[in-house]
């Protein structure tokens, strides 16, 4: 995980302070695994669940599973749920969005990080250079750049800004949708209702 990456998941979750039962979903048994972060410090429990596994690693257990059906888990089971770079693998990853939004408990805080894609600072300097030449507009002025394809163990989506909002975080309060990086990784973020 780039330490950008990290560093915006433990700046949103440094904003609240954070208690009770945390997931990770895809989570490592290394010093890159979210659970590591210091504002969970004063939580009482920290689960991973990931394809491979079972783990044990510091004060955190990985649970082998997937994260498409998480039934090992009842409903509104964590006050916090996080996730990176894990539903770009995720052939049916919108099975995976609705299984942290079940385990999640009312109240209770979700974040996700995504490779994505978003308009970079020099596509409107492009755009106008190329609207002189409108095949050269057509060709080059739709380009986006994205993160490299990764297969782990497949690599299937990139997810814009309004995918976070509209379909990650549908239903979800208290929504915040950002971008780090570039090519961009989107964290996204929202309390359960």
């Amino acid at each position: 995980m780039h330490p950008k990456v990290y560093r915006e998941f433990e700046k949103i979750c440094s904003q609240r302070c954070l208690r009770g039962e945390v997931l990770e979903v895809g989570a490592v048994p290394d010093e890159t695994s979210l659970l590591n972060m210091k504002s969970l410090e004063g939580v009482t429990e920290k689960i991973g669940i990931n394809l491979e596994g079972p783990f044990h690693y510091r004060d955190f257990s990985i649970l082998q599973g997937n994260s498409n059906n998480m039934a090992c888990f009842e409903n509104d089971r964590f006050d916090v749920v996080l996730c990176n770079a894990v539903l770009e693998h995720d052939k049916f990853f919108w099975k995976t969005v609705a299984e942290m939004k079940r385990v999640t408990k009312p109240g209770g805080l979700l974040v996700i990080g995504a490779p994505g894609y978003n308009e970079f600072v020099g596509e409107r300097l492009i755009n106008g250079f190329f609207s002189k030449v409108p095949l050269l507009s057509q060709v080059f002025g739709s380009l986006t750049i994205v993160l490299h394809v990764h297969n782990f163990p497949g690599d299937y989506y990139r997810f814009g800004l309004q995918t976070f909002r509209e379909v990650l975080f549908e239903g979800m309060n208290e929504v915040e949708v950002r971008t780090v990086l570039m090519p961009p990784r989107i964290i996204g973020s929202g309390i359960k209702p």
